[in-house]
């Protein structure tokens, strides 16, 4: 039985040491937040995911999880700690390089260690290997180094961690596979193995595909507005060829990963990846084109805006670069007065609403941001007697409800028209 010490207890390193340890596994979680350790301690979780907080407190039952503050020795050493995006749009290391160095005290021979966190192109040769190497112990013959990227979605983590395949890049082969060994623990999709440096843009080019095309989407939306048609009808019809599955627009891109991992390839490579950078910007653009929509659709700025969803997605308590968080600033610029509602937001930096009504009232104008099922069928005609006016913005084209009453707007909808099936209204 392998001994786990995994740093960094977030969205990714949580269920991965819950994980290992409900599968016979000794782990150690090690973070440096006191209170998600005191927390995991008596078997509680501090994030929102569907079924962790029954699995950690399985794994803390059984005695092969607990947590502390600073690492232990060990067999294998993951690191999952988060790399933040820096205001222009670099890399931030020093989570994973700090990570990496408290290890220092705890590394013997032929322990393994490995980087879930998301890093830029040769972050494993050029920083985490050099740090290692002041252990003294030969990188790749006595300390054995991968990269073995996360690939699950929230909402869907422990399910993922299971089934999916997974990647893993070595220093060299023998740290891959002896990386592949430790994964076998609890994996059941295929592992493939590779070099370290392809292991890393492996992962940021699965994200950096879904955000070029999201971007083409968001374009369409553009064009769609300038030439009076409805993209939503466009992007269904085009969707029926064999080889064509254009994604859905929306508000924009968040979440630590597709709003994220594209910008750590331009950085590495800035005049080669004009496309990739290109479809950065036109998904960062989108937050202000929703605060044109919304002055749009209500013939000029509205004086009280109710925002519903905050988070980067739907069904979920993670708002980690929104483009909600976004479209709040420019509110704020213009001096509009918001109001939030998000039922799986527990904590914000300002006092959310506890119901729609609530969000509602006194609103001119109501925005969906992120696509909850809680929005998906409500009752507008019921919210209208609480609003101004009654209109409705819904960017995630999530509302499956006709409304009499309220205005319903789509993202995307500029034609006159409502095609069999669609549940939506076109206000213009």
């Amino acid at each position: 039985m392998k001994k786990i010490c995994v740093v960094g207890l977030g969205y990714i390193g949580l269920p991965t040491a819950a994980m290992f340890a409900n599968h016979g596994c000794q782990v150690v979680g090690v973070d440096i937040n006191e209170k998600v350790i005191n927390a995991l301690n008596d078997g509680k979780i501090t994030i929102e995911e569907p079924g962790l907080q029954d699995f950690v407190r399985s794994a803390i039952e059984s005695g092969n999880l607990r947590g502390t503050i600073e690492p232990e020795t060990a067999d294998v050493f993951i690191i999952a700690v988060p790399t933040p995006i820096t205001v222009d749009h670099k890399a931030d290391l020093s989570y994973v390089i700090s990570a990496t160095r408290s290890l220092m005290p705890y590394l013997r021979n032929g322990n393994i260690v490995i980087v879930e966190s998301t890093i830029p192109p040769r972050t494993i040769i050029d920083f985490v290997s050099p740090i290692l190497e002041q252990s003294g112990l030969a990188i790749g013959t006595e300390l054995y180094v991968a990269h073995c990227p996360e690939r699950v979605l929230p909402g869907q983590i422990l399910n993922e961690l299971i089934h999916n395949n997974r990647i893993i890049g070595g220093i060299n082969e023998i740290s891959a596979q002896k990386a592949v060994e430790v994964y076998q623990t609890f994996v059941k999709g295929e592992i493939y193995k590779t070099d370290a440096t392809s292991a890393e843009m492996a992962k940021l080019m699965e994200n950096t595909f879904r955000d070029v095309n999201i971007a083409l989407a968001n374009e369409l939306v553009k064009i769609a507005e300038r030439l009076g048609i409805n993209a939503l009808e466009v992007i269904k019809m085009a969707n029926r060829h064999p080889r064509v599955n254009i994604h859905q627009p929306g508000p924009g891109v968040g979440g630590h990963c597709i709003a994220v991992d594209p910008y750590f390839i331009v950085e590495k490579a800035p005049e080669e990846a004009r496309i990739i950078n290109l479809a950065r910007q036109i998904n960062s653009s989108m937050p202000g084109f929703v605060i044109d929509q919304i002055q749009k659709i209500c013939g000029n700025m509205p004086r009280k805006v109710a925002i519903l969803g905050i988070t980067y997605k739907g069904n979920i308590d993670d708002v980690r670069e929104s483009p909600a968080l976004e479209v709040l600033e420019h509110l704020e610029q213009k001096g509009v007065v918001y109001s939030i509602y998000d039922p799986h937001v527990k904590h914000f930096r300002e006092p959310l609403a506890q119901s729609l009504e609530e969000a509602v009232t006194g609103a001119d104008c109501a925005v969906i941001l992120a696509d909850h099922n809680e929005f998906k069928q409500v009752q507008y005609d019921h919210l209208v007697k609480f609003m101004n006016y009654p209109i409705l913005l819904d960017t995630k084209n999530c509302v499956a409800t006709i409304s009499n009453e309220m205005l319903i707007h789509a993202l995307g909808n500029y034609a006159d028209l409502v095609t069999e099936g669609e549940a939506v209204e076109t206000v213009y």
